[in-house]
């Protein structure tokens, strides 16, 4: 098994709480729904909901800086990344040709 890595930036925090939040969001809708104080909160109409806080948690980790992140390493053996130079183009794709002609 690989070394896993884990981020403690703003960012990436933020981004782990996806999860949790969603589970947390459905439970209080199903307690509402049984407790009949959200009578609008029926399971069939809940997505809305999910999605709002779905949403918000995207926002919010979007915003966030990301003093602090970790990179995870580069398998061994992979070449390291070297950016292009500015102003150079990605070289195009191989083009492949179907017949060879002859």
């Amino acid at each position: 098994m690989g070394t896993r890595f884990r981020c403690s930036c703003p960012r990436c925090t933020l981004r782990g709480l996806m999860g949790p939040a969603v589970i947390i969001t459905i439970g209080l809708l199903l307690l509402l729904q049984e407790t009949g104080r959200g009578s609008a909160f029926h399971m069939n109409n809940t997505y809305p909901v999910i999605l709002i806080v779905m949403g918000a948690i995207l926002l919010a980790s979007a915003l966030a800086p990301m003093t602090g992140h970790v990179y995870a390493p580069l398998p061994p053996g992979a070449p390291p990344y070297v950016p292009p130079p500015p102003g150079s183009h990605p070289p195009a794709p191989p083009s492949s040709s179907s017949g060879q002609g002859g």
